[in-house]
């Protein structure tokens, strides 16, 4: 557990939005995900959280309903 400053009861980091200097990159977008490097399979996503303040964190949801963290994979946006 811990705490981070950007994150309270009211108050979540900044996201990469539609305002975002590469929107098609911003909250939303589809990604292919893939593990170790082996683009052989690949899950297909949705980014749910990019964070562009602490704690940068990435979550993409798969298509099969699963979450994932970006540092557990490696992605691609379509």
């Amino acid at each position: 557990m811990g705490c981070v400053s950007t994150i309270t009861y009211d108050k979540f980091p900044k996201q990469k939005d539609e305002n975002y200097k590469f929107p098609e990159l911003a909250v939303g977008s589809r990604v292919a995900v893939c593990y170790h490097y082996d683009t052989s399979k690949k899950h297909l996503g949705t980014v749910v959280r990019d964070d562009l303040e602490e704690p940068y964190e990435t979550i993409l949801k798969l298509d099969n309903g699963r979450y994932l963290r970006g540092t557990e994979c490696q992605f691609s946006y379509i």
